[in-house]
């Protein structure tokens, strides 16, 4: 999808950021120039600013955050000041910041240090499983767990599914459900996230496709199509699987796999049809 854009640029104010000693006592300027992504039509066609971003305030936050605040790297200085105006400003769908240094120590001739990051929110798609001990409590928790992060919104949850184990190996029937999750964490650090949940729900990972606590993988991240050593997405096999199909269905029926090109009702169909010949 491609936004409409409101631009700060050179927005100069004095902080305390650096390395040294004496940048974090005394200070000194810096720059901060933004991209920020959004649809103004709405704003555009009523002609009202409460459904706009106002750059001024933005602005001002910006100069009091980097203010109130102090870091060592410029690194560190841009990526929480994103972070901030990304959860202040919900209206904002991703941000180009750049963060200008005039003044950086370097002992050379150089007009200024610079750091430029983008950062936008992410929608994922997340499935969940238990067959062992509290499963609804599991679920419930993990669900809660996840509201807990800042940088993750749960915008909804299906209902919870019995379904029959997967993969042959003889246990309990499991309690399946999926969620739609809108983030600003990397596909990466969400796959942390979930392993951490897991781990407090004393997830072991003794037999495969075995019994669990507690099961989370991202079945889909935006129309992202990666593959790592520790991470496949989308989740590999989805599309053969009822007990993520059919909640995930429930939930956003029109997601299109960006491999397969079908909807999940689509594929959900073509295994349910398959069931029946």
């Amino acid at each position: 999808m491609k936004y409409d854009e409101i631009h700060i640029e050179n927005l100069e104010f004095f902080a305390r950021h650096g390395v040294f000693p004496e940048e974090t006592k005394l200070g000194q300027k810096f720059i901060v120039s933004l991209t920020m992504y959004m649809n103004t039509r709405k704003a555009g066609k009523s002609d009202n600013l409460e459904v706009s971003v106002d750059y001024g305030a933005v602005s001002h936050f910006i100069t009091d955050y980097m203010k109130e605040n102090t870091f060592l790297l410029i690194e560190a200085a841009a990526e929480n000041l994103v972070r901030e105006l990304l959860l202040h400003f919900p209206l904002v769908k991703g941000i180009d910041l750049e963060l200008k240094k005039p003044w950086a120590p370097i002992g050379l001739p150089v007009e200024y240090a610079s750091v430029k990051i983008s950062r936008f929110w992410h929608r994922a798609y997340l499935g969940m499983g238990s067959n062992l001990g509290d499963k609804k409590g599991y679920l419930d928790r993990a669900v809660e767990k996840i509201k807990e992060d800042p940088e993750c919104v749960v915008e909804k949850v299906s209902q919870y599914l019995v379904t029959e184990p997967y993969g042959g190996v003889e246990q309990d029937d499991f309690l399946n459900a999926c969620m739609v999750v809108r983030t600003l964490l990397s596909p990466e650090e969400l796959l942390d996230k979930l392993h951490e949940i897991e781990q407090e729900a004393h997830r072991e990972r003794i037999i495969h496709w075995g019994p669990r606590t507690l099961d989370l993988d991202i079945l889909m991240y935006d129309d992202l199509v990666m593959e790592s050593d520790d991470l496949i997405i989308p989740h590999i096999e989805m599309d053969k699987r009822e007990f993520v199909l059919k909640p995930l269905c429930e939930i956003a029926p029109n997601l299109r796999h960006p491999i397969l090109k079908k909807t999940v009702s689509q594929l959900l169909a073509a295994i349910t049809n398959e069931g029946t010949d």
